[in-house]
């Protein structure tokens, strides 16, 4: 059980350092920010950069639970 979740959590920690990695900063200057809100406020697709926000919180998510789950193993 302790390997299984020890694997789990390597796994979810490499794939959350990716998804922070993979995400553009937040400055893109002024001309990006309208942008995005204008966007937002349209209600277009959601894009890369929203899918991997979602992807990083559920990533986050996991990894807490098993960092939970390994420090009460």
């Amino acid at each position: 059980m302790d390997m299984v979740l020890t694997l789990l959590f390597a796994l979810v920690s490499l794939s959350l350092v990716a998804l922070v990695l993979l995400q553009p900063g937040k400055s893109a200057g002024l001309s990006g920010s309208i942008a995005g809100g204008a966007e937002t406020f349209l209600g277009k697709k959601k894009g890369i950069n929203e899918k991997l926000e979602s992807f990083t919180k559920y990533a986050a998510a996991a990894f807490m639970v098993l960092a939970l789950l390994l420090t009460i193993f």
